[in-house]
């Protein structure tokens, strides 16, 4: 396959990681005494969080964080073998 094609599919794969990370960071609840507090994320209701929910979305996170990181380093070897 091409480089152009590589850095292409790359970058696609960066911009899509990089629009669910901040997706997924704002489903996040607010653990409190940060800025979430200032803006009302400081009320907390036990009936509308699951622990499973939470245990599963901060995995989601993880998993997409991990795959935006490694399509960003190897953009950056391609880049800079070219």
């Amino acid at each position: 396959m091409d480089t152009g094609v590589i850095k292409l599919i790359l970058s696609i794969v960066v911009i899509i990681a990089s629009a669910l990370m901040v997706l997924l960071v704002l489903l996040h609840k607010g653990k409190g005494g940060g800025l979430s507090d200032l803006f009302g994320g400081g009320f907390t209701s036990s009936a509308g969080s699951s622990t499973v929910v939470e245990r599963n979305l901060d995995r989601f996170t993880i998993g997409v964080g991990v795959v935006w990181f490694i399509a960003l380093i190897a953009l950056a070897i391609l880049a800079t073998k070219t």
